[in-house]
């Protein structure tokens, strides 16, 4: 029996902009029966031609099955494009790039409208999603039944991670993740500065950069060690006293290239509060707590 003999699931899909095409075009190519909509129609109609069936109106595509999908714009969209649409009963999955606060307040209003609900955050550009090998990837949260009950079609476009039941998981795993991708941008942009006006070619410079920032990943791992008994002084071999020394040099070099030190400034303050703390023979996880100052609220589980 051929993998297309097999019978899919089908699923409908709110939203067709660069992430809701590619979305649309794994699960056609992947057999599954796929109604769409989307605010402008003429979004639809080269999906029309790959065999997707195109809704005129939201509450048309969500009657036409049990498992509907949502991509688009943003919070406020979902909100608009759902409203008066009777939901009840629809496994929802929502993968509109959304802030934790957004998912949980979406699943409890999910969990009033009796909808089981599921929140996506997607860690891939469109070119990634439905392409083998490619590292697209999705986190999902909130109902455990409805990611279970559609984990096979879930994974067509792309691979998946349950995070939790709490509705909000997804998106902090997804905003966490893009945050520290910022932090890591934020350092090659500054490093690119440093050499920017000298005789060294950034192509060359390239591979050494990109090697450094592979072996320091290693540091994540000791930092959750840390994190997870309290110890910040274990395994240090680099200790927070030194780093803070060092960090003059860093400063003072930014200062005779004519680069601006602001990408790095906030961290160094953070490093020097903790030494002044009198900390210095830990490590620099110490940071973290003092990111992390308000209390950390009460979270509602997610439907």
């Amino acid at each position: 029996m051929t993998d297309n003999a097999i019978e899919k699931s089908p699923l409908t899909l709110l939203g067709l902009g660069a992430m809701g095409t590619a979305l649309a075009r794994a699960w056609l190519a992947a057999g599954h029966p796929l109604t769409v909509w989307n605010r402008s129609p003429g979004r639809a109609e080269p999906l029309a031609a790959e065999g997707a069936a195109v809704a005129g109106t939201v509450a048309e595509a969500v009657a036409a099955g049990r498992l509907v999908v949502v991509c688009l714009l943003d919070d406020a969209s979902v909100d608009e494009a759902l409203a008066g649409v009777d939901l009840a009963g629809k496994d929802l999955v929502n993968l509109t790039t959304s802030t934790p606060g957004q998912a949980r307040a979406r699943a409890i209003r999910a969990r009033e409208r009796g909808v089981h609900f599921v929140d996506g955050g997607i860690m891939a550009v469109p070119p990634m999603i439905g392409a083998p090998g490619s590292g697209a990837h999705v986190f999902y949260s909130g109902s455990r039944t409805l990611f279970d009950s559609h984990r096979e079609t879930l994974a067509v476009p792309a691979g998946t991670s349950y995070v939790g039941e709490d509705a909000g998981f997804a998106a902090l795993h997804d905003v966490a993740l893009l945050s520290a991708m910022n932090g890591m941008f934020a350092g090659v942009s500054h490093a690119f500065a440093l050499i920017r006006k000298e005789n060294i070619e950034p192509t060359a410079f390239a591979p050494l950069l990109a090697d450094w920032l592979v072996a320091m990943t290693s540091s994540v791992h000791a930092a959750a060690a840390q994190l997870a008994d309290g110890d910040y002084t274990r395994g240090v071999v680099s200790n927070l006293a030194m780093q803070v020394a060092g960090n003059a040099t860093l400063l003072r070099t930014a200062e005779e290239q004519g680069v601006s030190a602001e990408l790095l400034a906030p961290y160094l303050a953070l490093m020097e509060r903790l030494l002044a703390d009198g900390r210095g023979n830990e490590s620099t996880t110490g940071v973290v707590d003092l990111l992390a100052l308000r209390p950390t609220r009460l979270r509602t589980v997610g439907a």
